[in-house]
Order: structure tokens, then C-alpha cells, then sequence
């Protein structure tokens, strides 16, 4: 497991930029944490990291952002309306899996039990109004 202490927006852009060199095609990465707590931020340091030039936005409304890259894309999730696999094939998920990226996903307890292989998971904890602890396990963590 990784720790860190963010500060800032641009804190945990970097954090999630320094994570980028661990990371491997088809990674799964459940965001733990609620609203404000930095999850999109991250994302945005991720793209940085793998080299996509996007201005990275929430998912919630198009249940899922796609920045392309090479040679890993970033397929960044919401799924706070799914409730059962079902719903996870009938918006395609599946086939994500199979595309070179990796796949960050917010509101990930609702999909968590269709899972068995490794992932990793990202918890975000509020210290206070402006610091967040990172923490993250799973994967090459």
C-alpha cells in the first residue's frame, strides 16, 4: 500500500501522475470516496501522466469520459446508476476491458462484487477542508 497527504488540486494531479509507471494495460481502479474529495483531479493527473492532453471532466452524466492515448487510454467511469451486471453489459463495460487502458471508476461499491481478479482501489479521506490522504493498494501496490 502507498500513502499520501494532498493539499492542493495540483497535489493530487501529481500524486496520481507519479502512480502512472505502475500501472498496466487493462488495470481496474475503484475510487473510494464522495463528492469533492479530488477523484476527478486525479484522473487528470493520470492523463497528464500517460501523456493524453484532454481537460479531463466528470463522468456522471455520460456514465463514462474516454481519453486516448498510446499506448494506454483512460476510460474513466461513473457508476452510480448500475445495479447489477446487467446493466454493466448493457452499457458495454466489457468491452473497455479489452481496449488498451485502463479503467478508473467512481462509485465502484455498486460493481465491486463482479469482480474477482486484482484491482486497485484509491480511498480518498478528508483531513480537512483542503488535504486529502490518498491511499493505494492492489495491483503493483
Amino acid at each position: 500500500m502507498k500513502e499520501f497527504i494532498s493539499k492542493s488540486k495540483e497535489e493530487t494531479i501529481s500524486i496520481a501522475k507519479s502512480i502512472v509507471p505502475l500501472l498496466v494495460n487493462h488495470d481496474i481502479i475503484f475510487f473510494d470516496g464522495g463528492l469533492g474529495m479530488g477523484k476527478t483531479a486525479f484522473c487528470q493527473g493520470l492523463c497528464d501522466g500517460l501523456g493524453i492532453q484532454a481537460t479531463v471532466t466528470s463522468p456522471t452524466f455520460a456514465i463514462v469520459n474516454e481519453y486516448t492515448g498510446f499506448p494506454l487510454s483512460l476510460f474513466h467511469f461513473d457508476m452510480y446508476r448500475i445495479e447489477n451486471e446487467d446493466q454493466l453489459y448493457n452499457i458495454g463495460f466489457y468491452d473497455y476491458l479489452d481496449y488498451d487502458g485502463v479503467c478508473a471508476i467512481e462509485w465502484s461499491e455498486n460493481i465491486k462484487d463482479f469482480f474477482n481478479e486484482n484491482t486497485i482501489t484509491i480511498k480518498f479521506e478528508k483531513l480537512d477542508e483542503n488535504t486529502r490522504k490518498i491511499s493505494i493498494s492492489g495491483g503493483n501496490f
